[in-house]
């Protein structure tokens, strides 16, 4: 009886490790990736867009992007939008395209992305515990309602928390090897 919400939790549960794995892959490495850019929101033709959404992304090399506006008239727009972004970079504009080059991360700048990793890791955590929590005050509800016996609230109890530690250690997972990127000189 309570099997289906385990199942639905499963969906939620993946929902929130793609979100996690979209998120990091913005946190900033040692290497140039157009994901660092892509989502930078540009205003433009009245409306809000994702650079990816007006614009060609290359990294030719680990230390350089290029950027290349499939409409012409707005390298300006794009270019002022990076340098506003909180990611503190310096586009310069060759002709039709933009040049980024990424420079080397110091010591402090890849403690401080860190910390920014391990404060992604456990939001996705909690969003992880807080998907729990609503099945579980379901289970609890249903228990109450004499839907489901008191055993079978426990072994959806064991079964949550099963895969609540496996959904973690994925997290943790992607994380370390995100750790390592950021720590790789």
């Amino acid at each position: 009886m309570y099997q289906p919400l385990i199942k639905n939790l499963k969906g939620k549960m993946e929902s929130v490790l793609e979100h996690f794995r979209e998120d990091i892959s913005s946190v900033r490495t040692g290497r140039a990736t157009p994901s660092l850019v892509e989502d930078i929101v540009i205003e433009v033709y009245n409306a809000k867009m994702p650079l990816k959404q007006v614009a060609a992304i290359q990294a030719p090399d680990p230390r350089t992007l290029f950027i290349q506006p499939w409409d012409k008239n707005i390298v300006k727009t794009i270019e002022k939008a990076i340098a506003a972004s909180p990611l503190k970079l310096m586009p310069t504009l060759d002709g039709d395209v933009l040049r980024i080059s990424i420079p080397s991360l110091t010591e402090e700048k890849r403690k401080e992305l860190l910390k920014i990793l391990k404060d992604k890791m456990e939001q996705a955590r909690v969003r992880v515990r807080r998907e729990r929590e609503e099945v579980w005050d379901e289970v609890q509800k249903m228990q109450k309602e004499s839907k489901i016996t008191e055993d079978d609230k426990y072994v959806a109890k064991e079964e949550l928390q099963k895969m609540v530690d496996q959904y973690n250690g994925k997290i943790e997972e992607m994380g370390g090897k995100k750790e390592k990127e950021i720590m790789t000189v």
